[in-house]
């Protein structure tokens, strides 16, 4: 399937068996002090297995010591790296594919203390608003010398087998700084016209050419446009128009791909996106650069499903497609559109995990991690390969047909149980049916669908409308069994009025029990399930109000999630109280405490989102009888839709 798709095409002297490319992305997998380690090797070369034809490895650092993002992030500045990177381009290679190393230096957006340097170099002192931190315009000693270290880096990097190199010129980063006129506000040589400011850069990849030879193959990706009118400065830095100029003189400095993206720190949002934003929505920049040169063109736009994929090659509007988190999402994409086994794909829902793990990386030392994968990253402990098939047949039974119920169930149908699903309502999904029901929210069902693929790929029974009983089980005879019942909306009893007739939850809202338009309503809690049924409340023509007793709107959510909610959200002039701590509500009035006072609060309807209880009554019993019973998901803690599903791996994978 996908003819287009699945073409080899050359790019420069490097020939890519298929059109799909896994675009770089930082992960946080290597040792501390820039080696490869086990975990990239096994990491990159599944992506491999999984048929993607050019695989980029996240941004490798030129200089480790004062250029890093952060401290587990390969590194090619000596030659001490070079057998790991082989490692890593060994593994790649062993499966057909090709590969090739991202190479940067972050610049003003990197992390002065992590580096150990008073401040982080840059084309000029223009601190960048993301991270805050001290910047010095570089002299041109310090350009020369990174340029060289761009250059020895790419040498290495060909010693170490690998086919290419990719020269990160977009999202920000230092070379991006120069050719943006935003941060480049130079008089010399390297400031100023176009051609000025990427000085930089084409002597970068001259010291690439001169280290490596005229033929060894140079990808650039550009952010070609920074759009800036994400944060209220329309027409700054660079745009559309130039971008494409830029994509132009980089094919003439001898690119032989250009990796075509958008965004900066600042606008980051637009160069990592969350669930608002659609597949194919930066496809127009992509078009436009692919007609603007003569060398192939890789197109990202959040690109998640075959057909979509295919019909840009197809379309001529890109030569190849990228992604990077749908490739950790589902390292086997490429392998299963290619059979025909479009149902099994696990698209990611761009619910930015991810970059939530990455952010926290040096501090929780923890690898980047995939919420709905628990498998990326830990291919060594938990990969397929390592599941031991021995389950002979035997029942389990599983409890709930949320995500972590149904993780479970396709895990221990892989491992050769036979796992029968009791799920209370007449449809599978869980709270993943709620989720999806909020504007822009209906990739989530992407997740069920994949599930649903996967149930009826294994043949697991499945019983909907079942609340099983303990004589259900014994009639079952299960060799283990596993709860994952969910959870309940809460209604604090400390509370009064919280049971009255215009108060609501939003399983009640999101799920249809109840239909309100054009009423005035006050949602209390803003969390994202609070803040998400803001949203659907507006959209059906309410009047909204939020309250939350913390400082902030939105506590502990990822700020990626939260800029993009409110973004939508406050298009709909929603009022908003912070530091109100509900007392209680009574009738059409609810009141708050806020700074030592008393206020009330008149309304049509309330919208209580003040976190879940676990329905975990059920598992006491069950456990009682069957010793080898194992709680999951929001059965044990309400929370987020990872919890669940690592916890529905790890269950099926240790029974």
């Amino acid at each position: 399937m996908f003819e287009a798709l699945f073409q080899p095409i050359s790019l420069g002297a490097m020939t890519v068996p298929n059109r799909v490319v896994m675009t770089a992305m930082g992960n946080h997998m290597a040792l501390p002090g820039g080696e490869a380690s086990d975990i990239d090797v096994a990491f990159y070369g599944a992506r491999a297995q999984g048929g993607v034809g050019l695989v980029i490895t996240e941004c490798v650092t030129v200089d480790y010591e004062h250029g890093k993002g952060n401290f587990g992030q390969m590194s090619a500045d000596d030659d001490r790296f070079i057998p790991g990177l082989k490692r890593v381009a060994d593994a790649v290679h062993a499966h057909g594919s090709v590969i090739a190393a991202q190479i940067y230096h972050p610049g003003r957006q990197g992390i002065a203390a992590l580096n150990g340097v008073e401040s982080m170099p840059s084309a000029s002192t223009v601190e960048c608003q993301a991270v805050h931190q001290p910047v010095h315009e570089m002299s041109q000693d310090e350009i020369h010398d990174i340029v060289a270290k761009f250059g020895a880096a790419a040498r290495r990097l060909q010693q170490a087998g690998f086919d290419a190199v990719e020269v990160h010129a977009a999202h920000g980063y230092l070379v991006t700084q120069f050719i943006s006129p935003y941060t480049n506000r130079r008089t010399d040589e390297y400031g100023g016209s176009l051609e000025n400011r990427l000085r930089f850069g084409k002597e970068i990849m001259a010291a690439i050419r001169e280290q490596c030879g005229p033929d060894f193959p140079v990808i650039v990706r550009v952010s070609v446009d920074e759009h800036m009118e994400y944060v209220g400065a329309p027409g700054v830095g660079i745009t559309l128009d130039e971008g494409i100029k830029v994509c132009q003189l980089f094919e003439e400095y001898g690119a032989c791909c250009l990796d075509v993206s958008c965004g900066n720190y600042e606008t980051m949002n637009t160069a990592w996106e969350p669930i608002g934003f659609d597949e194919g929505w930066k496809t127009d920049a992509v078009a436009a650069v692919k007609a603007a040169v003569g060398v192939p063109v890789i197109g990202v736009s959040v690109i998640r499903n075959p057909a979509y994929a295919e019909s840009l090659v197809a379309e001529g509007k890109a030569d190849l497609v990228g992604s990077a988190r749908q490739f950790f999402a589902d390292p086997c994409w490429a392998k299963k559109a290619h059979e025909g086994r479009v149902a099994e794909i696990r698209r990611c829902i761009s619910c930015m995990y991810c970059m939530e793990t990455l952010m926290e990386a040096d501090i929780t030392h923890v690898t980047v991690a995939c919420a709905i994968n628990y498998q990326g990253g830990r291919e060594q402990e938990y990969g397929d390969d390592a599941l031991r098939v021995d389950g002979a047949g035997r029942a389990v039974a599983v409890i709930g047909g949320g995500p972590g119920g149904l993780e479970a169930a396709v895990v221990l149908a892989k491992r050769g149980f036979r796992p029968v699903v009791f799920e209370q309502k007449p449809v599978l999904g869980g709270q993943l049916l709620y989720a999806a029901k909020p504007p822009k929210k209906e990739k989530m069902l992407w997740l069920l669908e994949y599930y649903e693929a996967m149930l009826a790929k294994y043949g697991v029974e499945v019983r909907l409308g079942t609340t099983p009983t303990l004589a259900d089980l014994k009639a079952l005879d299960p060799y283990g069994v596993i709860v994952a019942t969910g959870s309940t909306p809460a209604r604090p009893a400390a509370i009064p009025g919280l049971d009255g007739p215009n108060v609501y939850t939003p399983p009640q809202i999101l799920g249809g029990d109840v239909v309100l338009a054009g009423k005035k309503v006050a949602v209390i809690g803003s969390g994202m399930t609070g803040l998400e049924t803001a949203e659907y409340l507006a959209a059906q023509g309410n009047e909204i109000a939020l309250f939350e007793m913390l400082p902030d709107i939105g506590p502990g959510l990822f700020f990626q999630n939260l800029i993009d909610i409110m973004s939508r959200l406050g298009a709909h002039h929603p009022e908003v109280h912070t530091l109100h701590e509900l007392v209680g509500i009574d009738g059409g009035t609810a009141t708050f405490t806020t700074g030592g006072e008393t206020v009330t609060y008149p309304a049509d309807a309330f919208v209580i989102s003040l976190g879940v209880t676990p329905n975990n009554e059920f598992a006491a019993a069950v456990q009682a009888e069957y010793p080898r019973t194992v709680v999951v998901g929001d059965a044990v803690k309400g929370g987020k839709l990872e919890p669940a599903i690592s916890g529905g791996y790890l269950a099926a994978f240790n029974l």
